[in-house]
């Protein structure tokens, strides 16, 4: 049974960056899709972005172009960088392995989930 661990969360001030890291162990991730979700405090898990087994990369909206996701298979490792944070991306992060080897928008296509990190970013 793989296990996800996240770290790099923390506190930053709008406009600083943080690394997110995702480290697997008990179980490969390289063959798989790997996915970063958030949740804020009385919403939903969204999608945040992902990566594909094959290095194709995936983001929502709100994310595209400030988020970067990417994978050292010989770490066993995904990592999120994320770049000019907002206020409105305090949440807590999980990573997530999906069922196949793409990346999807839907937590159920995802069997194996982090405990999540926190992310606050103050104005």
């Amino acid at each position: 049974q793989v296990q996800l661990v996240e770290s790099g969360g923390g506190l930053v001030q709008a406009g600083g960056s943080l690394r997110l890291a995702c480290a697997a162990s008990g179980g490969a991730i390289g063959s798989y899709g790997m996915g970063w979700f958030r949740q804020a405090p009385g919403k939903e898990r969204e999608f945040v972005g992902g990566i594909a087994s094959g290095g194709a990369t995936m983001y929502a909206d709100s994310v595209k172009g400030r988020f970067i996701a990417s994978r050292d298979n010989a770490k066993n490792t995904v990592y999120l960088q994320m770049n000019s944070l907002k206020p409105e991306d305090t949440a807590t992060y999980f990573c997530a392995r999906a069922e196949a080897e793409l990346v999807y928008f839907s937590p159920p296509a995802y069997t194996a989930w982090g405990q999540g990190t926190q992310v606050t970013v103050s104005s």
